[in-house]
């Protein structure tokens, strides 16, 4: 993955000001920062949720592509797991994890099957059919890393995964990230404040004003 000096900027505010980064294939990398600092900013260009200013994106040795080719990418290529786990709270937790597999061509059964061996990854099997306000805050974080890994995208993005769990759930959460990038060779690249995610990462880098220091 790499990122060449991309700008993004809000109206008067400059979240990125030629920020440039690469991360080898496997690799865990922590980007820290203040709040506003421009983290969550950097990791929704590279998952295409927006489009820089300038500069370029790349995953895979493919440009991030831009407009209706992004839905594909995310669908494809690229995982998300944010702060506010995102969970349809009518759903149940596999029906969530299944969410990810709708629009993939998956039937129904396959869709079942793997969303129940994804719950089971994140020790969850005995969860499978409760809603997301029958679930521990950790526990909806984990049916979150499911849903996003259920495409195998090549790269992974948490945003804060952390941020609303308390010690023991952060542990937890950031445990089974680093087994899962482990044991499936993907990418994983984390905004954090988290130090125990520091010490487990392979690089940390630091972003403040828009630039990586």
């Amino acid at each position: 993955m790499s990122v060449e000096r991309v700008f993004k900027t809000y109206g008067r505010v400059e979240a990125l000001r030629g920020i440039s980064l690469t991360v080898a294939p496997g690799e865990l990398v922590t980007i820290t920062g203040p709040s506003g600092s421009g983290k969550s900013t950097l990791l929704n260009l590279i998952g295409a949720l927006d489009e820089p200013d300038s500069g370029t994106i790349a995953v895979g040795g493919r440009p991030v592509p831009k407009s209706r080719e992004a839905v594909e990418f995310r669908r494809r290529v690229v995982g998300f797991v944010f702060q506010d786990n995102l969970l349809l709270p009518y759903l149940t937790a596999q029906s969530n994890v299944e969410t990810a597999l709708m629009a993939t061509g998956v039937g129904h059964d396959a869709r079942r099957e793997r969303s129940g061996e994804l719950l089971a990854e994140v020790g969850l099997s005995d969860r499978v059919r409760h809603l997301p306000s029958e679930l521990s805050a950790g526990e909806r974080q984990r049916v979150a890393i499911a849903r996003a890994l259920a495409n195998e995208p090549l790269l992974l993005l948490a945003d804060e995964p952390t941020g609303a769990l308390d010690s023991d759930s952060s542990e937890r959460v950031l445990s089974l990230l680093a087994g899962v990038r482990e044991r499936r060779g993907m990418t994983l690249i984390i905004a954090s404040h988290d130090e125990m995610l520091a010490r487990r990462a392979d690089r940390v880098v630091h972003i403040a004003d828009g630039h990586l220091g």
